[in-house]
């Protein structure tokens, strides 16, 4: 039997480079959040509260509903994975074993938190856009906006490093 193939190798090394660089993982989270974001505005927008946003032309309930849902999609797939050697850590040093409701519930919390500022950004952006461009263009480029500090706020704070 023969090793890995130069490309099994090479798709190897690039999922290991990703995995040592927190930031590239918190991005690709964040992409599959804006997708999560996009379709619920999309479909928030033009089915669920047609009838009610129809008169203002913008997506006030799509949009709530749209970032609540990717913003519970980012902290499930940041806590298992963008920083989940600091979650064992966590959970090793409360001596939980899987999984705590109560140190779970205070870390969406944190998230929840440290992430407002961000969504209010990405709120108040994409409405004052979506009035000189497509809504949901605006809210790409609201999302852009509000990733870094969303990224500083839960690498600092929600998934701090702890001292050993």
């Amino acid at each position: 039997m023969s090793g890995p193939s130069s490309a099994q190798r090479l798709v190897l090394w690039v999922l290991g480079w990703i995995e040592r660089y927190r930031y590239i993982k918190f991005g690709i989270v964040g992409a599959s959040g804006t997708v999560v974001n996009l379709v619920m505005l999309h479909v928030g927008h033009e089915y669920l509260f047609n009838a009610l946003e129809a008169s203002y032309k913008k997506p006030y309930l799509s949009l709530a509903l749209a970032i609540t849902l990717a913003t519970l999609n980012n902290f499930t797939w940041n806590r298992l994975w963008t920083w989940s050697d600091r979650v064992r850590t966590l959970e090793a040093d409360e001596g939980v074993q899987p999984v705590s409701l109560r140190l779970l519930g205070m870390e969406f919390g944190q998230y929840v938190t440290a992430s407002a500022f961000g969504s209010t950004l990405q709120y108040v952006l994409t409405l004052l856009l979506s009035g000189s461009m497509d809504y949901r263009l605006a809210n790409v480029v609201a999302i852009l906006a509000a990733s870094v500090s969303n990224f500083l706020a839960n690498d600092r704070w929600t998934f701090k490093r702890h001292k050993e």
